[in-house]
């Protein structure tokens, strides 16, 4: 391990995390990067939304928190170091939880979120924000402060099953089956940062995690 473990700590794991991903791109749908093909247009305006409902790093409880970032993908998602990122932190966070947060996704503890970080190659911004994160009933909602704001809901079969994604060459929930949505609203207004986009029926992904390094 690279960092001191705190006496809270009560497992071996540098992290260990779970809970529920809601994510829209500019992509329709299917989004293409999941398959390793190149965004629709040759690039990709998306966001990222990780709502933690059980998880520990280093030994510090961020349950119930919840990080967003935000991305411009120029090209193909998987060429390295290529992503510029804006990331938010849950304002409930207190400062050695938002350390801690930033820590994991941003690769500096190993695992499977270090490996998602190396396809960022800049980092904008760090900012923290009040985010409301839910999942029910299938149909996802997203409200980032007044900088992003998102509602989708996952395509069904006939009968009434959620489609699912597997075994993708790319997932940003390594692991774990993604549930196919589209966002019927997609907002993002970062003017300071150069993002801002607003799209309709476009792709989106829903998902549970289980992230561990």
């Amino acid at each position: 391990m690279t960092q001191t473990q705190t006496t809270t700590k009560t497992s071996t794991k540098v992290y260990a995390l779970q809970g529920t991903l809601l994510e829209a791109c500019s992509c329709r749908t299917l989004c293409r990067c999941w398959i390793g093909e190149d965004p629709d247009g040759g690039s990709c305006d998306s966001f990222l939304a990780y709502n933690i409902e059980k998880g520990e790093i280093n030994g510090i409880d961020v349950t119930g928190l919840t990080y967003v970032e935000v991305v411009k993908i120029p090209g193909n998602v998987l060429t390295p170091q290529s992503w510029k990122r804006v990331s938010y932190v849950d304002a409930r966070a207190t400062d050695e939880q938002r350390a801690a947060i930033l820590d994991a996704w941003h690769g500096r503890l190993g695992g499977p979120l270090a490996d998602l970080n190396a396809l960022v190659g800049e980092d904008v911004a760090v900012e923290t924000a009040p985010i409301e994160h839910n999942l029910k009933g299938g149909e996802g909602t997203l409200v980032v402060g007044d900088k992003i704001r998102a509602t989708m809901a996952p395509y069904r079969s006939a009968y009434g099953a959620v489609t699912t994604l597997r075994d993708s060459i790319f997932s940003t929930i390594p692991g774990a089956p993604a549930y196919i949505a589209k966002a019927s609203e997609h907002v993002v207004n970062i003017p300071e940062h150069g993002m801002v986009w607003t799209f309709k029926d476009r792709n989106a992904i829903q998902g549970d995690f289980l992230l561990e390094a």
